[in-house]
């Protein structure tokens, strides 16, 4: 099945782009968005919003229409492969296959200092109206908070079940970088590797693979989703 993208009326191919380029604002700076426009394939191009950004920077917005066709056939996606289970389901699996509590460790690696996805999933206060990990009694969660180094991730996460790392900065692709050499710690650590989790707004969810993880969540992930891939890859 082939769709275009929808503007004003169905199918009309009308897309919206923002980008900034190194032109201080102007005319010849508006001129040179509507180039770059036609050249991405918008035809027509209309500039809808030009702003300074610092000096000799323009940040832009352009309408447009497209011909390009989505192929909703070609999309592929990781799937949720397990069953959506209840903060009791959970407990109640991991008293019944581990007799003890499942420990978890969650930190922001690098430089990365925003705590707002770890935090979400860990903490008691959760998000979206369901509880984070902390709530639930068979889980033992130790939060690292932001900024953590690898080094002192791995040292902590010692006899770990899984490891929850969260990476929102993405500027040169650090959050790649960063999760392949977490990874790559934890592969020439001794003794068991705990599961290793990732999670951020800008990861591809089908990389797990070639970034050495056990699975990637993206945007939107709820604690009710980890804690049941969790139970998933124990029964496992």
């Amino acid at each position: 099945m082939k769709v275009r993208p929808y503007g004003d009326t169905t199918g009309d191919g009308m897309v919206q782009t923002s980008f900034t380029l190194p032109v201080p604002a102007g005319k010849r700076a508006d001129g040179a968005a509507l180039q770059l426009a036609a050249a991405m394939g918008l035809d027509p191009a209309m500039l809808v919003h030009a702003r300074p950004v610092g000096a000799g920077h323009t940040f832009f917005v352009v309408y447009g229409r497209v011909r390009h066709l989505v192929d909703l056939d070609a999309v592929r996606v990781t799937a949720r492969d397990y069953p959506l289970l209840s903060a009791a389901a959970v407990n109640a699996a991991v008293r019944r296959r581990l007799r003890r509590k499942l420990t978890v460790v969650g930190a922001c690696i690098g430089t990365d200092a925003h705590t707002v996805g770890i935090d979400a999933i860990l903490n008691l206060k959760g998000v979206a109206g369901e509880k984070g990990l902390e709530c639930y009694r068979e889980l033992s969660v130790t939060n690292l908070g932001a900024q953590v180094p690898i080094a002192d991730l791995v040292e902590a996460a010692a006899g770990a079940d899984a490891v929850l790392v969260s990476q929102v900065v993405t500027q040169r692709d650090a959050h790649l970088h960063n999760v392949r050499e977490l990874a790559a710690a934890f592969r020439t650590r001794p003794g068991r590797r705990p599961l290793l989790i990732v999670g951020g707004p800008r990861f591809d969810e089908t990389m797990a693979a070639d970034l050495g993880v056990d699975r990637i969540f993206g945007r939107g992930t709820t604690p009710r989703e980890v804690a049941s891939y969790l139970v998933h890859r124990l029964a496992a």
